[in-house]
């Protein structure tokens, strides 16, 4: 059975990491009730969203299809799912996992019995040893409190040669913005470095979204989104990131519950340096091979 689950875990079993945990109420494992208040930092379906974020979203599953293709996969941390019926088309078998159940719920009613869709820990996930060939966490890595416990157990649940996927925003960008809950982000180097330590290699490391493609409304805000971000004024939750994305980006789009890879139109991430900060690219996409 691929990406088997240990006998000792439940499904209901909390998690540290989701697009919009980190804190320390679920590092010691959070309850359901207090996990409801990432409802108001989390983008469900139906949400208006920009165009740049449908289209990064579409291409980071589309990205991830030459690793996912015909294998056994787990998607950590996989939020409200947009990405899930695309992997699980392409993939033996699927398994998404995010603490959440009150996220959850979303791409649960949305999917039903076409993924397997559990609530577990991203420091104690509950797969069996080299159970999977891929796994893939996207724009959540800097919600996991520590890092090299996670590096280790995804190292011990992929096979020999398994790829872990990275999808993160770019901490080296001159008006980066972290997240609420965030713990640590890793650049390029960064991502190259810890990696290496938890017995990893970059099998690819690309960037996505360039900051010369943007329109010429984002790029005069830039320096005003840092002085923003810089007396702490920038809004924390998507209730208010909502006004600020309709007076910078215009038109917003309803989010899809399931995305497809007509969604939006992908453009392949671009081959960057893994030993150097990268300041040209909004994304950084990072896919690294397990060398046991």
């Amino acid at each position: 059975m691929s990406a088997e689950m240990k006998q000792s875990e439940t499904d209901t079993k909390p998690c540290c990491a989701h697009k919009g945990c980190g804190s320390q109420a679920a590092q010691s494992g959070a309850t359901q009730s207090g996990t409801a208040k990432f409802l108001e930092v989390t983008e469900l379906a139906g949400d208006d969203i920009t165009q740049e974020q449908l289209e990064r979203m579409v291409t980071r599953y589309v990205w991830a299809k030459q690793y996912c293709d015909g294998k056994d996969v787990i998607e950590a941390a996989c939020g409200t799912g947009q990405g899930l019926g695309y992997l699980n088309g392409i993939a033996k078998s699927l398994t998404a996992f995010d603490i959440s159940d009150e996220i959850l719920s979303s791409p649960r009613a949305h999917y039903g019995d076409r993924v397997k869709i559990i609530t577990c820990d991203a420091l104690s996930m509950p797969f069996e040893d080299n159970s999977a060939d891929t796994l893939l966490i996207y724009e959540a890595l800097y919600y996991v409190p520590d890092l090299p416990k996670f590096f280790a157990d995804v190292r011990r649940i992929l096979r020999p040669g398994g790829h872990f996927l990275i999808v993160t925003a770019n901490r080296d960008l001159y008006d980066f913005n972290p997240s609420p809950y965030s713990h640590t982000y890793l650049g390029t180097a960064g991502l190259k470095t810890e990696l290496a330590k938890a017995g990893f290699e970059i099998a690819q490391m690309s960037g996505g979204t360039p900051v010369t493609s943007v329109s010429w409304k984002q790029k005069v805000l830039r320096p005003v989104k840092k002085i923003v971000v810089n007396l702490g004024l920038m809004p924390k939750t998507m209730a208010g990131k909502k006004l600020l994305k309709r007076l910078v980006f215009g038109q917003m789009v309803p989010m899809p519950a399931e995305i497809t890879a007509q969604s939006a139109a992908y453009t392949a991430p671009e081959p960057i340096s893994a030993d150097t900060p990268n300041q040209t690219h909004k994304v950084i996409y990072c896919a690294a091979r397990s060398t046991k």
